[in-house]
């Protein structure tokens, strides 16, 4: 029952109706529960506007094992990338990785805010330093080699660690999708659609609609692009790389 409660708390809350996910929650008194039932708390909080309340109920949770330490970071975390806190996050990160310098899950997190920040040299830093700890960690090769394309800058090399990433995870979807756009990016147009259209039917993605909207509308395809957008705002309206084309390229769909 315990995951049913979670669900009904997590879809009440979606609906805004917080008296009524707190409702679902409090009938959860497991005690090996506490960790999550006090995270969708700190969520709650959170979506009526006191961050600095649901930050602090996660930081007093008990933590009974190493993952429980590790849910309640990554709860926090997720919390403070939700309201674009990014700083606050990469020092909470940095203080984590004072204690196990090398965790590769950590360290691939703080690139990412790194990136968020726009501090691009660290980022990069940061993902090599991933990449030399576990050489089969493929989200390292991705997001290095995606970050690149994206920027459109030293695209042999990022087609080279996007193409090792998918040695790793040869079906991953968003993987793919990172290709896809050094294809682009390199004039490829053809095999940027072939890919992306592949991707985005084994994931549904707003950031892939984004990406494959783009391509159709460079192929003067626009009805096709048109109707790809409005499928990923569907999916998530609020999606950064969703929202960035659609601005860049003047469109409304």
């Amino acid at each position: 029952m315990v995951s049913a409660y979670l669900a009904l708390a997590q879809i009440a809350e979606q609906r805004k109706d917080f008296a009524g996910s707190e409702a679902w929650l409090a009938k959860i008194g497991s005690p090996e529960d506490v960790v999550r039932v006090q995270s969708r708390r700190a969520s709650l909080l959170a979506k009526q506007g006191k961050l600095d309340e649901a930050r602090q109920l996660l930081q007093q949770l008990p933590a009974r094992s190493e993952a429980d330490a590790r849910f309640k970071l990554a709860a926090e975390l997720q919390l403070l990338r939700d309201y674009r806190k990014y700083a606050q996050a990469y020092e909470l990160l940095n203080q984590a990785l004072k204690k196990s310098p090398n965790d590769v899950e950590w360290l691939y997190e703080q690139a990412m805010l790194a990136e968020k920040m726009g501090n691009i040299g660290v980022m990069e830093r940061l993902l090599r330093q991933v990449i030399a700890i576990k050489p089969d960690y493929h989200h390292a090769y991705n997001a290095l080699g995606y970050s690149f394309a994206d920027r459109n800058v030293r695209l042999a090399e990022a087609k080279q660690l996007i193409t090792k990433a998918l040695e790793f995870a040869p079906a991953d979807p968003f993987i793919t999708d990172s290709l896809a756009w050094v294809e682009f990016r390199l004039g490829n147009k053809e095999e940027a659609l072939r890919l992306l259209q592949w991707a985005f039917k084994n994931r549904p993605d707003a950031e892939i609609a984004a990406h494959l909207g783009e391509v159709l509308w460079s192929l003067n395809r626009k009805d096709e692009a048109l109707s790809i957008w409005r499928e990923g705002k569907g999916l998530n309206a609020d999606n950064d790389t969703l929202l960035d084309t659609l601005k860049r390229l003047g469109v409304n769909p």
